[in-house]
């Protein structure tokens, strides 16, 4: 971590990154999403939902995009603060009323609400896992981008 933040201060168009994903439609609601050199990613629907339940939906995809991501700022944070992580788990659950994905109403078709709960053990005081917290929160570039109105743009050739 310490090399990376080092590498960004002596040059810092480095921080300017850009990711990337290939979907792939594989027939009914399923799809692959294809990141780097990683076998695909599966999609796919609850059967109450016209899938097949062979994957995890793209909501609950992105839950666990927001988790891992917060994962992976506990861990970080906690090794720059000298802070022993014992145990961590994230859950996270949201709302969606699928009225307007179901073309039955106008509206919002995405979450209305996320709820993420942090359980981490460590033998850090209370105000250091506070600001460890805060930190996580304030950094977080999924929960950032969750919480904030982002430009998408959705061409199609």
């Amino acid at each position: 971590m310490g090399a990376l933040v080092g590498a960004i201060q002596e040059s810092p168009s480095a921080a300017e990154t850009t990711w990337s994903a290939e979907v792939r439609w594989t027939g009914a609601f399923r799809s692959e999403a294809a990141v780097r050199g990683f076998a695909p990613i599966t999609s796919d629907e609850p059967a109450a939902l016209g899938g097949t339940d062979r994957a995890p939906n793209p909501v609950e995809q992105l839950l666990s995009s927001l988790g891992n991501c917060l994962a992976v700022g506990y861990a970080a944070n906690a090794s720059v603060a000298g802070v022993e992580i014992r145990d961590l788990r994230i859950t996270l659950d949201g709302d969606i009323d699928l009225h307007t994905f179901l073309g039955l109403a106008d509206g919002h078709a995405g979450f209305s609400a996320i709820r993420v709960v942090v359980h981490l053990d460590t033998d850090a005081d209370e105000a250091t896992v506070a600001e460890l917290h805060r930190k996580v929160a304030a950094t977080s570039p999924v929960g950032q981008t969750l919480s904030k109105a982002i430009p998408v743009e959705i061409t199609h050739q």
